[in-house]
């Protein structure tokens, strides 16, 4: 017993010094975010071809103190795996707080800057204290379940709480094609899948040309400032989304005399 304890404190020191390792070496590339994936064994560069993206929206908060929450750990049931690509965050924002949360306990794999809580994406009460935690994050990254449902539910609960002038985003969102994962490959437009629901929301961009006299806007209308659709990735900007309409008045047509 004694022994397999020994084995099992050396393999977890051994990943400790391997992922302190790949931080070191991320460090020969600071402006490079998908040169620093593939230095951390993250699957946002080359298995998929996320941070690219990334990179065009994110650098203007490279040297902020910002609060990032990324949904989702990785490794799976494996307590002592995973991580890559919040060591990753970690590497290219000097100064940020990386917070993140999975339903396994992931606590193993915490570290200075990064913090590791364990809860369901779809548990309201446990978002509710997390985000009493964080504490109006900049940057929200959905790399959870990817199931159509929890995708929806978790945007509509946590981009409230999102800072005004920060970024929202949602990965792998093939699986709005995907049956088993509560998505479909006939009807692109339905609400309950993921490209279905954030098309929905492209319309409120211009929510101030609806002619509808009386159109009350939804919280979305007015704090989403620009959607941005990609490969198997979808990136939402929040800020006030008030700019007036150049020919609309109170979403009405102006009487010409």
């Amino acid at each position: 017993m004694f022994d397999n304890l020994k084995k099992q404190f050396t393999v977890q020191k051994r990943l400790k010094i391997k992922y302190h390792l790949r931080h070191l070496k991320a460090l020969a590339f600071p402006y490079n975010l998908s040169k620093m994936a593939l230095t951390h064994k993250t699957d946002k560069y080359g298995y998929h071809f996320y941070t690219p993206h990334y990179q065009k929206h994110f650098k203007k908060f490279k040297f902020k103190k910002i609060k990032l929450l990324e949904i989702g750990v990785g490794g799976y049931e494996n307590p002592y795996l995973g991580g890559n690509s919040l060591r990753m965050w970690k590497s290219y924002f000097p100064f940020a707080k990386i917070f993140s949360f999975d339903i396994y306990d992931k606590s193993f794999l915490q570290e200075n800057r990064i913090k590791i809580l364990q809860g369901s994406q779809v548990d309201e009460i446990f978002l509710e204290e997390l985000i009493q935690e964080v504490r109006e994050p900049t940057i929200i990254i959905d790399d959870g379940s990817h199931m159509n449902d929890h995708v929806i539910k978790t945007f509509e609960i946590l981009f409230p709480k999102l800072k005004l002038g920060g970024i929202y985003v949602i990965e792998d969102t093939q699986t709005s094609y995907w049956e088993n994962k509560g998505g479909s490959s006939i009807e692109f437009n339905k609400s309950v899948t993921i490209m279905g629901y954030f098309k929905s929301l492209v319309d409120g961009l211009n929510h101030q040309e609806f002619e509808n006299p009386g159109y009350q806007p939804t919280y979305f209308n007015l704090n989403i400032t620009s959607i941005h659709f990609y490969h198997n990735l979808i990136v939402v900007c929040k800020g006030l989304n008030n700019e007036v309409s150049n020919y609309m008045v109170n979403n009405q047509k102006p009487n010409k005399t």
